[in-house]
């Protein structure tokens, strides 16, 4: 099984992220994969990998009942998927992704004190999120 969790990991907003500060993605009409993460995350520090919220955000979309959880997490992580560098919160929204020793998440606003903290930890990997713009 493939899987896209980091260890010990701050993953800054992208380059190209058209925020100063974070903002809460908005919802508009169905909930989007960055309300899904975002309401995850938010109120659930440090509770879940990113294959969790992955896979959740897929479950959601895909309107999964809990019974066909197993098999479907299963056969959804046994292709590469892409890592939550490639997130809409880290690319557009302005969140940094902690990643504790576990796996474990947290998301926490660019303008925060705790992302400054995080951004200039050297005891842990530092990436940044994916730019949404080549070149």
């Amino acid at each position: 099984m493939k899987t896209t969790n980091y260890y010990n990991t701050f993953i800054e907003v992208a380059d190209d992220c058209p925020v100063k500060t974070a903002e809460v993605p908005p919802i508009r009409g169905e909930k989007t994969i960055a309300n899904i993460e975002f309401e995850l995350l938010v109120d659930n520090p440090y509770e879940f990998t990113s294959d969790d919220v992955l896979f959740h955000v897929h479950a959601a979309k895909r309107q999964l009942r809990t019974q066909e959880f197993d098999v479907e997490r299963e056969q959804f992580f046994s292709k590469g998927q892409a890592c939550f560098r490639s997130s809409p919160l880290t690319k557009r929204y302005g969140w940094g992704a902690h990643f504790d020793a576990d796996g474990r998440m947290a998301i926490y606003a660019v303008e925060s004190d705790e992302y400054q903290q995080y951004a200039k930890d050297r005891s842990l990997k530092q990436v940044k999120a994916m730019r949404s713009k080549k070149g």
